[in-house]
């Protein structure tokens, strides 16, 4: 089978639009093209929030720095899958051998995009323009004549939302994966029933205890596959989700009383709803992986391996060994991701924003 058959389509372009999909054309072009265009965005983003660091209040800085971390967050992530693209292109060829061996299993694949935010602010704090822009920069040029203005916030507009479509897009690729190891996993499971036939003595061919071995095995290459690709995105992740979610909750503490205090603390509300949405898709991956790496060695036990012969038996028990240590996607090789990590940020995330009123 095919790689290109192997993902939805609609993943598949936003793949190719940011430069992952391996041997699609004008790949380079793409890359330069991102790289160009968030470190100029970026740039101007902190040129912004340094010229109008005094000038404006410390609650609204913190806004505006969180806004340019997310956007130094998506240019990490693009960086470091463009790194790890062999990573992406092995884990492609092992899902496209298992959809061509058993397209008949009953597993799905599943895309999802989320994660929409769009930031409007006035800025009170420039004498030159009180028109609003999409993302708050320090243009080199005039923009408040008119079509120049009104160009310049499409641009920004559009450039929000295809980075917004960037986020999504691993989201869903990182989804899909684990949905695909999880069908893989569910089928390992079937077999592992199938083999020792309950309330009867088995005599188990052992070629089939054999290549129950070797699908373990492709489960567990699989599993490190995404674990490598995603561990040091999930690092840069949480990293930057912890401090943009204190700055986020500085923000709503600090507007309170202000004249827009109903208005900013909306549009804070949202931005941080996002920022935690994103956070718990890649905690909810590690948890659905680690309860079904558990569900291998329950298979395994609960079948009928003691009325095998004693060859086959040994087998299935090293098995069940093996599956005891869980398949995980970590934090930088330094945490599991699970439900219960993503508790515990929410609430040094909620620590830290202490600290940071008693600093202000």
């Amino acid at each position: 089978m095919k790689v290109e058959n192997i993902i939805s389509r609609i993943l598949k372009i936003c793949l190719q639009i940011f430069g992952i999909w391996p041997d699609s054309s004008c790949v380079l072009l793409s890359r330069i093209f991102w790289i160009i265009s968030l470190i100029i965005e970026q740039i101007f983003q902190y040129q912004y929030i340094i010229i109008h660091f005094y000038s404006t209040e410390l609650f609204e800085v913190m806004s505006m720095l969180s806004e340019a971390m997310s956007y130094s967050t998506v240019l990490m992530k693009l960086l470091i899958f463009w790194y790890k693209q062999r990573t992406f292109n092995s884990i492609l060829m092992m899902m496209a051998n298992d959809w061509e061996k058993y397209s008949n299993s009953e597993f799905n694949m599943f895309t999802m995009t989320c994660h929409v935010v769009v930031k409007h602010t006035d800025d009170k704090a420039s004498n030159i323009s009180t028109r609003p822009l999409v993302i708050n920069m320090n243009l080199p040029f005039d923009f408040n004549r008119t079509y120049v203005y009104e160009l310049t916030i499409i641009i920004q507009f559009i450039h929000v939302m295809l980075c917004t479509l960037l986020l999504g897009t691993l989201n869903s690729l990182l989804i899909s994966l684990i949905l695909h190891l999880g069908g893989q996993i569910d089928i390992l499971c079937g077999w592992l029933t199938e083999i020792f036939p309950m309330n009867k003595k088995s005599n188990s061919n052992f070629f089939m205890v054999k290549k129950i071995i070797k699908k373990h095995q492709q489960i567990i290459a699989f599993s490190e596959h995404i674990e490598d690709l995603f561990s040091n995105i999930a690092l840069v992740l949480f990293v930057s989700d912890t401090l943009i979610i204190c700055c986020l909750g500085f923000v709503i503490i600090m507007s309170v009383g202000t004249p827009d205090a109903v208005k900013i603390i909306i549009r804070t509300l949202l931005f941080y709803f996002a920022m935690n949405m994103e956070a718990f898709v890649f905690c909810f991956a590690g948890e659905y992986l680690n309860s079904k790496s558990n569900s291998i060695g329950n298979a395994a036990y609960n079948s009928f391996w003691y009325e095998s012969n004693s060859k086959n038996s040994r087998i299935i028990l090293l098995l069940q060994m093996r599956s005891q240590k869980q398949l995980a996607i970590t934090i930088g090789k330094i945490m599991n991701l699970s439900l219960e990590r993503f508790s515990s940020i929410i609430k040094a995330s909620a620590s830290y924003i202490s600290v940071l009123l008693a600093m202000s």
